[in-house]
């Protein structure tokens, strides 16, 4: 299956580089190009892509507008927004996290973890590295916003043990395999219980599952080291 990824950034130098590595790939092309958020949003609804590769920082409706108006719309719910970000740690990205988003990279990502990250996040993993995770969650996840709660505590009532455990791990910055390793089950049974644990707290996809472990106080973000 071919991997449907819609480019959204302002600098036509970088779309053009990443449209031809992407298009270098047998099992990836790329759709269409938008150079700010309103024409991401209109090519997303016209094309349907799989991965929306969006930056943050664009003139007009930015990359944080465009991802929540694309992850809030029911006919996207197959579409996965990847951000594409110069900071790791900055608070656009934590909101994009929030809206929807399914992961970031930087922008001076080599060109191996791109083509990486876009089949990850295209399978339905989340793209999220451990430290930059650890940082976001310190600094804007883990105390919501008003009105930005995702979850409140007591949703997590709804889940089995296991799928807390699992839920707890995958907030860690754990793989499925990592997980499966640890508690001694197949890859499988650990996708299973992150997809139920999904679904029971309405969580668009694995990286809103962390969020709202964080936000929900299944797991506190440790202290900064000193």
């Amino acid at each position: 299956m071919t991997i449907r990824v819609l480019l959204a950034d302002d600098q036509a130098l970088l779309r053009a580089t990443f449209r031809i590595l992407i298009d270098s790939c047998a099992d990836m092309e790329v759709i269409d190009e938008a150079a700010d958020g309103k024409e991401a949003v209109e090519l997303a609804r016209t094309h349907r892509p799989d991965i929306v590769l969006m930056d943050i920082r664009m003139p007009g409706t930015d990359g944080l507008a465009a991802t929540a108006a694309l992850c809030a719309d029911p006919d996207l719910s197959a579409t996965r927004v990847l951000i594409l970000t110069t900071f790791e740690t900055d608070e656009y990205v934590a909101q994009a996290l929030r809206a929807g988003a399914s992961g970031f990279l930087g922008k001076d990502v080599g060109a191996d973890e791109l083509l990486t990250g876009i089949r990850t996040v295209a399978a339905g993993e989340s793209l999220l590295s451990p430290m930059a995770t650890r940082s976001l969650i310190t600094r804007f996840l883990a105390t919501p916003e008003p009105g930005n709660q995702l979850a409140p505590p007591e949703r997590l009532a709804a889940l089995t043990d296991r799928e807390r455990e699992v839920m707890a791990l995958a907030a860690e910055g754990k793989s499925n395999d990592e997980i499966a390793e640890e508690l001694f089950v197949s890859p499988l049974t650990v996708r299973t219980h992150v997809h139920r644990a999904m679904t029971k707290l309405a969580a668009r996809d694995r990286a809103q599952l962390v969020v709202i472990a964080y936000q929900s106080g299944l797991v506190r973000p440790a202290p900064p080291p000193q």
